[in-house]
């Protein structure tokens, strides 16, 4: 029997009516939100938040089908988005953190909306995760190294930074999020660095969000219809630009060719 699938879908950036829809068309949710995706598992790529209107209900969202598609065999996760550290970390901090969340488009009801378990289902992400020979992550960057050698070791890492709350040490991680593009094929070096990363980690593809397609191909949002794969196809980008005005994109994840 072939294995159940596993999709990754993009930055929803608080744009719930796209996201619905996309799951939709992927067979993955009904008309009333219920999970029809069977044994299948959902990845999302993070940063639900900011930019769009309604952050707080994506969030309700994915925590709804994590239970609905769990009581169906399935399995919906989703990986720590940046976004999502700056909004738990203006509400719990204040100061520059909020300055900086709101430069980068937060959205006030999301602020004044959070509750704690909002921010503690955030904050208990996942910086990292494997499906099979695939390595996802929220950004398109290498700093994720930095904080351990294999995916458990970087989590747990993370965790303890997030748990013990030091601002500074929230800062350092928010500026190391905002780093992209580091695999871009246009980069120098790019298509080499993903190799490498790649190889610390003991996968052969990297899934990501962060930088919305359009942007890193210079083309209109809703001409975004399928995965950017990118790095001679080392690396696949999910940032469909929903809260640019594209449709989304979802992958499904499938083995590489040995």
């Amino acid at each position: 029997m072939a294995d159940a699938p596993t999709f990754v879908v993009g930055d929803v950036h608080g744009s719930l009516d796209r996201t619905v829809a996309l799951l939709r068309r992927a067979g993955l949710i009904s008309e009333a939100l219920t999970w029809t995706g069977g044994t299948a598992t959902l990845w999302f790529s993070g940063d639900f938040t900011d930019r769009g209107p309604h952050g707080l209900g994506s969030i309700d969202l994915a925590m709804w089908l994590q239970r609905e598609a769990a009581s169906a065999g399935g399995r919906v996760e989703a990986l720590l988005g940046n976004h999502d550290l700056l909004l738990v970390a203006a509400r719990r901090f204040g100061g520059e953190f909020l300055a900086n969340w709101r430069r980068n488009g937060g959205v006030m009801a999301d602020l004044k909306g959070l509750v704690p378990r909002h921010a503690d289902w955030l904050l208990s992400r996942p910086a990292m995760a494997t499906a099979g020979d695939h390595l996802l992550v929220h950004a398109d960057t290498t700093f994720y190294a930095a904080y351990g050698d294999d995916v458990d070791e970087v989590n747990t890492s993370l965790a303890r930074v997030l748990e013990a709350g030091d601002p500074r040490a929230w800062d350092r991680l928010v500026e190391q999020f905002s780093d992209r593009r580091a695999f871009d094929d246009s980069s120098l070096g790019g298509t080499e660095r993903a190799a490498a990363f790649l190889r610390h980690f003991g996968a052969r593809r990297l899934v990501h969000g962060h930088t919305p397609i359009s942007l890193a191909e210079g083309i209109s949002p809703d001409e975004v219809v399928a995965p950017l794969v990118y790095a001679g196809g080392l690396c696949v980008n999910v940032d469909g630009g929903m809260y640019l005005g594209g449709p989304g994109v979802i992958y499904r994840i499938e083995a590489m060719n040995s």
